[in-house]
């Protein structure tokens, strides 16, 4: 990076949007860690305001001097959510009392309310410090440079998104990149990107292509061209090698460089592994950051890499188990919706499928798999360009809750044109019915959160339903699959994988687990976050949100009586739901499944229907 990048940094630092960014992650932390009753609070009523209150988090210092951090909320009608109002968070010291400035304090001041987990709270500071200098840059960059959401195609929003998660604190923290590497390839930045080839031994690897693909070959020569292909597999040979005893696959440069050379250089050495070179296609990051666009031919697949960086206090890497599993669940699924006429012909339901996998993995001694575990992979998906029709625009979902550069919703011009009722109506039947049909009718659970749903739009209204990112993303129990012979034999969880992230399986017994994983991915987090943006842009009341979706639900199982015992299993109107407590998670051993109940709007909507139908 050149020496007036460095520059603009430090003054995207010090600008206005900077201050914005340390604020919002203080209240994303602090809603996060009362709702998630990760530490105590004190609640007082606001006189002017009886929805909202004052929140106090009180601690005594080790010198015995009370520290008190204070700001004004309300409990929402959608999951009981922790919404803050006031515009900064105040510390209270000696008397003193003013805007709580630092992230760190903040988290050392109260950890002995929490009791967390001395090493995890080190560096989960780490990643909040890190959000707050990556989402200053972006923010200032796209407020001076002006980068609008209007008028963007689908691959344009892929990268103009930048707000990341609407819940975790640390949306952007992306440990493992430095200030250059993160400008060279956050999606934000939009710069073109190129992947390294290399040939691995067959012997020691995974390949996993779709039923489709009769030729993984012809599939590798294709993606890289015939010319290139040739010259890949000429450097093999210029080795003594047998090119047939290789597979060749891409990976990120920035995971060649900081991960496979510095970890993997005893298979470098002997030519286990074979640097080839950089692919001649351009690409471009999507806002998952290792997912990636073909921009020299867009109908040719995204590829996923795996990337050992920290992300939203996730690791980036691909593990091999997943990637073995990545073909057949999208078999699995496409026979699914190819054998049912509601998602095939009402719903005209998109799969973007993981066409193929490729995963590198030498046995070697556990106590370093942590270096080399899942750090040589690849899942190819279908590109949406090859999806869409005439007329049809796509979009994130996450950005039906995005504002642009000047402020107004994303959304507005549609809502406008169509009106806002009619539209979220629409948005609704298109989004809600395939999802839950997936899961009353076949026991599928979907995690459809932002990332993995696309809203496909014909001139402004919501008209069909892209899912993706199927490889670790659904959840089933096949004693309570409507067809188990269709479900394909997968790869399970290895015990290590298991140890490092215990909401990682695909497979449970549990049927509860089922449900609350759609839930909490599509209704909490998608719905949720739709429903509080609709309040506070459009004045529309929760409960009323809530109430379409009700109303779109019981016209589904109105439509569906033959499935009246699934409705029973799968109840989605329970009193409450278990979802993923994201902040504690980060704070504490993971040595269990960090949930907790909250309450579900919907049971609170059926009660007050039941109440008025006795009437």
């Amino acid at each position: 990076m050149k020496t007036e990048h460095l520059e603009w940094i430090n003054d995207a630092l010090q600008s206005s949007y900077s201050t914005q960014v340390r604020r919002r992650i203080f209240r994303q932390l602090a809603e996060s860690l009362v709702y998630e009753n990760v530490i105590p609070y004190r609640t007082e009523s606001v006189r002017e305001n009886r929805d909202e209150h004052i929140f106090s988090i009180e601690v005594n210092q080790p010198d015995g001097e009370p520290v008190t951090y204070r700001f004004q909320a309300k409990r929402t009608k959608t999951f009981n959510r922790i919404r803050i109002t006031s515009e900064a968070i105040l510390r209270i010291s000696k008397g003193v009392e003013q805007e709580a400035r630092s992230l760190r304090q903040f988290l050392l001041d109260i950890r002995s309310l929490m009791e967390a987990d001395e090493q995890k709270l080190v560096h989960f500071i780490r990643e909040l410090e890190h959000t707050w200098i990556n989402d200053s840059a972006a923010q200032f960059l796209r407020h001076q440079q002006k980068r609008m959401l209007k008028g963007c195609d689908y691959h344009q929003l892929e990268h103009r998104l930048m707000d990341g998660h609407p819940y975790h604190p640390s949306y952007k923290s992306r440990i493992g990149f430095d200030i250059e590497e993160n400008y060279k390839y956050g999606p934000e930045y939009a710069h073109a990107i190129r992947p390294v080839w290399l040939a691995v031994e067959r012997k020691d690897s995974i390949a996993s292509f779709s039923r489709d693909c009769q030729d993984p070959r012809r599939f590798v020569r294709k993606e890289l061209g015939e010319t290139l292909y040739e010259a890949f597999q000429e450097k093999i040979r210029a080795k003594g090698r047998d090119p047939e005893e290789y597979i060749l696959l891409p990976v990120h440069p920035w995971q060649w460089k900081k991960q496979i050379i510095p970890h993997l250089q005893d298979y470098l050495c002997n030519d286990s592994i074979i640097w080839l070179g950089e692919s001649e296609d351009e690409y471009g990051a999507q806002q998952s950051i290792r997912t990636w666009t073909n921009r020299s031919h867009p109908e040719k697949p995204y590829v996923k890499l795996a990337l050992s960086i920290v992300n939203t206090s996730t690791g980036r890497i691909l593990a091999p188990h997943t990637v073995e599993n990545a073909a057949p669940i999208s078999d699995w699924l496409q026979t699914v919706v190819d054998s049912d006429s509601y998602l095939r012909d009402d719903h005209q339901l998109i799969l973007l499928k993981e066409v193929g996998g490729i995963s590198y993995h030498p046995n070697g001694p556990e106590l370093l798999q942590a270096d080399t575990y899942g750090v040589v992979s690849c899942i190819w998906r279908e590109s949406l360009a090859t999806k869409l029709r005439e007329n049809e625009q796509a979009i994130p979902f996450n950005a039906l809750t995005a504002l642009d550069v000047d402020g107004m919703p994303f959304i507005d011009s549609y809502v406008r044109q169509a009106g806002l009722e009619n539209w979220v109506r629409q948005l609704l039947h298109t989004s809600v019915l395939p999802i839950i049909h997936l899961l009353f009718a076949h026991g599928i659970a979907m995690e459809s959160h932002a990332q993995n749903m696309v809203l496909v739009l014909n001139e402004g209204m919501p008209a069909r339903l892209a899912l993706k990112d199927f490889h670790d993303g659904l959840r089933f129990s096949r004693r309570h699959l409507t067809r188990p012979e269709l479900c394909p034999s997968l790869k399970s969880t290895p015990e290590y994988h298991a140890r490092i992230n215990r909401n990682s399986f695909i497979e449970t017994d549990d049927f509860r687990q089922v449900r609350d994983f759609m839930l909490d991915a599509f209704f909490f987090i998608n719905l949720g976050e739709l429903a509080l943006f609709l309040a506070e842009h459009y004045s529309l009341d929760e409960a009323m949100f809530w109430s379409w979706v009700h109303q779109t639900i019981r016209g589904y199982q109105r439509q569906f009586p033959e499935l009246k015992h699934r409705f029973q299993l799968f109840d989605l109107y329970a009193e409450s739901i278990e979802v993923e407590q994201l902040t504690k998670r980060r704070l504490f051993p993971d040595t269990e499944l960090r949930v907790h109940a909250v309450p579900n709007p919907l049971a609170n909507i059926r009660k007050t229907e039941e109440r008025h139908a006795v009437r």
